[in-house]
């Protein structure tokens, strides 16, 4: 039997962005016990094979990245929340740098973006190389104690405050580049306790995902050259576009399959190996490539320092919502996200209030698919989303009631029968315990 001790902070999920809150509160002198779902080399930033968004360049400029941040998002961007983020990003990369991660030499571009400002570590294994710095820094740190068994109950955690860095829900569609356990378990946790949701019918789906079994092939790969084909061998879109443009140009042909023979294929040995294995030869054909679903943008509502509606209880990373992303992820502000906000919530858990609360919430079942590709994939309408209304899920119930709600087409969620933006739809369906989503519009 475990003995229970006393914590300051308990961070519940060990990605980047719980390692990075954890981290900051430990340096400011809080104790923390950090709680994984399973092992902590299980997490969605384990498998993060995109790189970190940074104004870096001599030609760039963080109002530089603010506006292609801006320009992906569809008109629903918090405007404080990017500001914050594309301004925070060079010294965030440095801090990486100085805890000791390796980058690659040079800057890469991804799809929406208009500079090179992408930093990768081992090719395609960024998130992997950050998390495993985070992890042995952690795990060194004397005020770190880290629980790699399953939370039972919040409740129960010996804790004054919660940062909730549980990741995303992507793992519900059935078609998904995610970890088996993404299936929103922190949102609902976040529930529980009475906190707010936001954007939850917002999910993007990545463009390329290899069609048979829904692995990565990073956007890294595109903004070295590669190319999309169709069956004619023809290219039909262009490669480096936001990522539901591309997504949806990939999903109206018959086939599409990424041509890797031009590209410097050794620059991302781990992902060449797994092609191979798969029985693929990268260096002599194109890949056949589909859509999947990769990036939850809906989450816990939280201000720019990870706090929720809860007082006492935090998010960062996946799981929270902060109205950066807006309708439309650039590429590579997910990492980059959990760098900042991450940050910004360990030092505000460290000096915020204490979470009370006098009812217990145990972990609760994970949410089943129930249907979500067929009825909310890449292209919705009110007949799929209708019939989502029944699923045993509360969160996928939650899902299609917040993508009823959207009755438009802006960024990730693109609706046949309503295929063009609103101007009246232009900010954030929040869900509160016991109501229906409600529009609110952020600064």
């Amino acid at each position: 039997m475990r003995k229970k001790l006393h914590h300051d902070i308990a961070v519940v999920g060990a990605g980047v962005a719980g390692l990075t809150a954890a981290l900051t509160a430990a340096d400011a002198g809080g104790s923390v016990l950090v709680l994984t779902k399973g092992a902590v080399d299980s997490s969605n930033s384990w498998a993060a094979q995109g790189g970190i968004a940074a104004a870096l360049g001599p030609d760039d400029d963080p109002a530089l990245h603010a506006d292609d941040t801006v320009a992906a998002g569809r008109g629903l961007c918090r405007a404080s929340a990017v500001e914050l983020l594309t301004h925070e990003a060079p010294a965030r990369i440095a801090d990486l740098v100085e805890l000791g991660v390796e980058f690659d030499e040079g800057l890469g571009r991804e799809g929406g973006h208009s500079r090179n400002r992408v930093v990768h570590a081992g090719g395609a294994e960024t998130g992997r190389r950050v998390a495993e710095v985070l992890a042995a820094r952690a795990r060194e740190h004397p005020r770190i104690c880290i629980d790699e068994l399953r939370v039972d109950c919040v409740a129960e955690v010996p804790a004054r405050a919660v940062v909730l860095a549980t990741g995303g829900y992507a793992a519900l569609w059935e078609r998904s580049t995610n970890p088996r356990g993404a299936v929103g378990d922190g949102l609902m946790l976040a529930r529980a306790a009475g906190a707010a949701l936001a954007d939850l019918e917002l999910v993007q789906f990545h463009p390329t995902a290899l069609l048979d079994d829904g692995y990565l092939l990073s956007e890294a790969l595109r903004g070295a050259g590669a190319t999309l084909l169709d069956d004619d061998g023809e290219r039909f879109t262009d490669e480096l576009a936001p990522r539901d443009v591309v997504a949806r140009a990939v999903a109206a042909r018959s086939g599409a399959a990424l041509d890797l023979r031009g590209i410097e294929r050794e620059r991302y040995p781990t992902l060449m190996a797994t092609l191979e294995r798969a029985g693929y030869d990268p260096a002599g054909e194109p890949i056949p490539v589909s859509p999947a679903a990769h990036y939850a943008i809906g989450g816990v509502v939280t201000d720019l320092d990870g706090r929720t509606s809860v007082p006492g209880l935090y998010a960062a990373g996946e799981c929270a919502c902060t109205g950066v992303h807006g309708a439309n992820r650039l590429a590579s502000n997910s990492l980059l996200e959990c760098l900042v906000f991450g940050r910004r919530a360990g030092a505000s858990a460290v000096e915020g209030p204490a979470l009370v609360s006098e009812t217990a919430f145990p972990w609760p079942a994970s949410a089943q698919s129930a249907g979500l590709w067929r009825d909310a994939g890449l292209i919705r309408n009110a007949d799929g989303l209708t019939r989502l209304l029944d699923s045993p899920s509360e969160l996928v119930r939650l899902i299609a009631e917040s993508a009823l709600a959207r009755t438009e087409s802006r960024g990730v969620h693109f609706r046949d029968d309503y295929p063009t933006e609103d101007d009246a739809l232009a900010g954030h369906l929040v869900v509160r315990p016991g109501g229906r989503p409600e529009l609110e519009r952020w600064s």
